[in-house]
């Protein structure tokens, strides 16, 4: 039988990610296909960078916790299409959370509202939701 956690404890872990990852968190939109965990090297043209609010994700509820706010850049670094995203400390450096980017309705673990960028482009993150395991 699988280990199961309740809806407290779930949340806790949830709320704990934003706190290790801290108030300056950085996202990168990049092309190409994700590195195969955080600790492996960064993959990819940057399209985009963003130094997201400082409180960036809502409280966790019921084993998610999705975006807080408004995620957006007025004007992408790059042109390219975007296939993945990964989340840094405040140093820009080190990864603490990677995923997928489709244009809304398409899936992704993050959606945008046009995966398809110009240079100088702006652009919004219409989702992005971290659900805890069995929530």
């Amino acid at each position: 039988m699988a280990v199961q956690n309740s809806v407290a404890v779930r949340n806790a872990g949830l709320d704990s990610q934003e706190t290790t990852i801290g108030v300056l968190a950085v996202l990168k939109i990049r092309t190409g296909a994700q590195p195969a965990t955080c600790a492996t090297a960064d993959a990819g043209t940057v399209l985009a960078t963003l130094n997201l609010p400082s409180d960036w994700m809502s409280a966790a509820a019921a084993g998610a916790k999705a975006k807080l706010g408004t995620w957006e850049d007025l004007s992408a670094d790059a042109a390219g299409t975007a296939a993945h995203w990964r989340l840094y400390a405040s140093d820009g450096v080190t990864c603490h959370k990677q995923g997928s980017v489709t244009a809304t309705g398409g899936g992704g673990d993050m959606t945008v509202d046009n995966v398809v960028f110009a240079a100088a482009q702006a652009f919004t993150i219409t989702a992005f939701t971290i659900t805890a395991g069995n929530a």
